[in-house]
């Protein structure tokens, strides 16, 4: 079991890079056996229950510091992230669970906070949060207070979303600018300015999807971008499609306050989280039908082309850059910026 380094569990594996995929796919699995899914992993399952009715399914924890930043909290994000995660596979959200680990000594003004936030984003993202649970361990155990949520969702007849969909000739599409979560969130935590604020761009993507699938039933892939940001996102969806991806570099949308701070910090864009976008993997001929629908969603108002998937070096995703040169994009081994969700 080749999960490195030292055999011991470090901070990259929780980052969403090349150490979580092989905690997952080393260990998890393995120590499973057949009682783990068999399926293609995804940030949601789809079960179909008796009747013909598929059900989607999926489960995230947070663990963000600080729990408070420019545009969010970790209430609000623990929300929109788990009705994002049932989106992306086409379903429309249903209800979420919510459990909570509580450290001794946490103010419950605090505890308040996060709770009504996470209430005013439910009623927000249409879903009702409907069971939960309560622990609390000793001072000094808990960071103030982790979030795990669960969320279920059903998925429409004739919707068929997976990564394994994605065909060469596809067009890809980002739903709006990148690195703005990851950036928000290390200002605060780092005591860090950058000329203006950045906010977190946490938002549900339930309604965007909605509308995506109202100008074509056949999407094929869709991504949040969250941890590792969009080069992982990427090159998670060209392995396991086997296919190949080229973008531009160019026409990513990266907001000049996020390039700045990138570029200060040594940070690359492509690998920061974001919270409110998501990459979607269209056929060319509904390519433009789908970006305008996605432009007249408050979600989606700067939706933009930036590449396509190609049949050459499957597996591999390769960037154009604004000097006419290509480069391979992989995933980071761990995480830029741990904590980020």
């Amino acid at each position: 079991m080749p999960v490195h380094p030292g055999g011991q569990v470090v901070m990259g594996h929780g980052g969403g890079g090349l150490l979580s995929a092989e905690l997952v796919e080393q260990l998890f699995l393995p120590a499973f056996g057949n009682a783990a899914a068999t399926a293609t992993p995804t940030d949601s399952a789809v079960m179909a229950l008796p009747g013909g009715t598929r059900l989607a399914f999926t489960t995230d924890s947070y663990v963000v510091q600080p729990l408070f930043f420019p545009g969010g909290d970790i209430g609000e994000l623990a929300v929109f992230g788990t009705v994002n995660d049932l989106a992306m596979s086409g379903a429309t959200p249903l209800a979420l669970s919510s459990a909570f680990v509580l450290e001794e000594g946490l103010e419950l003004d605090v505890l308040g906070a996060v709770a009504a936030s996470m209430g005013r984003a439910a009623l927000r993202a249409g879903v009702g949060l409907v069971t939960g649970d309560t622990k609390v361990v000793e001072h000094g155990h808990g960071d103030g207070l982790y979030v795990t949520t669960a969320g279920v969702g059903i998925v429409p007849a004739g919707v068929d979303i997976r990564p394994d969909r994605a065909v060469p000739g596809d067009v890809v599409i980002v739903s709006g600018p990148i690195g703005m979560h990851g950036i928000a969130v290390l200002s605060v935590r780092e005591g860090l300015e950058f000329g203006t604020e950045i906010l977190s761009d946490t938002a549900p993507l339930a309604g965007l999807v909605a509308a995506m699938l109202g100008v074509d039933r056949d999407l094929h892939v869709l991504r949040d971008l969250t941890r590792g940001g969009l080069a992982t996102s990427l090159c998670e969806l060209a392995a396991t499609a086997g296919v190949g991806i080229v973008f531009e570099e160019q026409r990513v949308p990266v907001p000049e306050a996020v390039r700045a701070g990138c570029g200060f910090l040594g940070l690359d864009p492509l690998h920061v989280a974001n919270e409110g976008k998501l990459v979607a993997f269209v056929s060319a001929d509904r390519a433009e039908q789908v970006l305008d629908v996605m432009r007249a969603t408050p979600e989606g108002r700067d939706s933009v082309v930036i590449g396509h998937v190609v049949d050459d070096h499957p597996g591999v995703v390769v960037a154009r850059t604004a000097l006419g040169a290509t480069r391979v994009v992989d995933r980071p081994l761990g995480e830029q910026l741990p904590r980020i969700c």
